[in-house]
């Protein structure tokens, strides 16, 4: 089943981590995977347009069937995996609004992460201004102090998923966001509880494949990244 799968990904991207968890946790060992070095701009190679006309990572296809996002892969994994692995859409009408919500929260928060992370990559140097980097950290901030609560009511027991908490889509989608900022030496103390959800299998297998980018030094633009990123403070 799983052979007849094939993942082209890229190392440090947290949407290529949750197309990897997510098949972890549906059981889906042994599928085709391909790591692809973004510095060397390998995600617009033919191989990638082919499948992927926006050239973008992760790409994945499952027999003929092409799904490139990666919340797509994980609701069609799970739609058509229903019965194997984890469960990662809950029954209940409270936690399922819950998980969709964080979710697609979760993109925001992608968004503002990368507006500052890579502000220097994605922004020619004639074009950065320090006032157009400081409104994205400001942003940023404000955007990791909303979270800071979510994760707060987490630990405190406050909704329904927490003291039984069962993985999610929600999860799944949130957790390399996570472990990114973790990465980059920016911690909140209520963030032990998402990084809990490491110690799963899915995780352990997914984080292995992190150490790729430790090993091939994979971006270009790590040392800006961090340059940025170390200026971020919280009130």
């Amino acid at each position: 089943m799983a052979k007849a799968m094939t993942l082209l990904w890229g190392a440090g991207s947290p949407p290529c981590w949750r197309v990897m968890i997510a098949l972890e946790e549906k059981n889906l060992q042994g599928y085709n995977q391909k790591l692809l070095s973004f510095d060397k701009m390998e995600h617009k190679s033919k191989e990638v347009l082919d499948i992927n006309p926006r050239g973008q990572l992760p790409t994945f296809k499952h027999g003929n069937t092409i799904v490139n996002d990666s919340y797509a892969v994980c609701f069609y994994l799970e739609s058509q995996f229903k019965s194997q692995g984890n469960k990662l859409i809950p029954d209940s009408q409270e936690e399922q609004a819950l998980m969709y919500q964080r979710m697609f929260e979760g993109l925001t928060f992608y968004e503002k992460l990368n507006a500052v992370i890579y502000y220097d990559w994605f922004v020619p140097e004639g074009e950065r201004h320090e006032s157009a980097l400081n409104r994205n950290k400001e942003a940023l901030t404000t955007e990791l102090k909303l979270w800071e609560g979510y994760l707060q009511k987490v630990c405190e027991g406050t909704h329904t998923q927490t003291h039984t908490h069962t993985e999610t889509q929600a999860d799944i989608a949130c957790f390399g966001l996570f472990k990114l900022c973790c990465n980059l030496h920016f911690f909140y103390p209520s963030w032990a509880q998402a990084l809990m959800w490491q110690d799963r299998p899915s995780h352990w297998q997914m984080w292995s494949f992190f150490l790729q980018l430790l090993i091939f030094s994979d971006l270009g633009c790590l040392q800006s990244v961090i340059l940025n990123w170390e200026s971020i403070t919280i009130c």
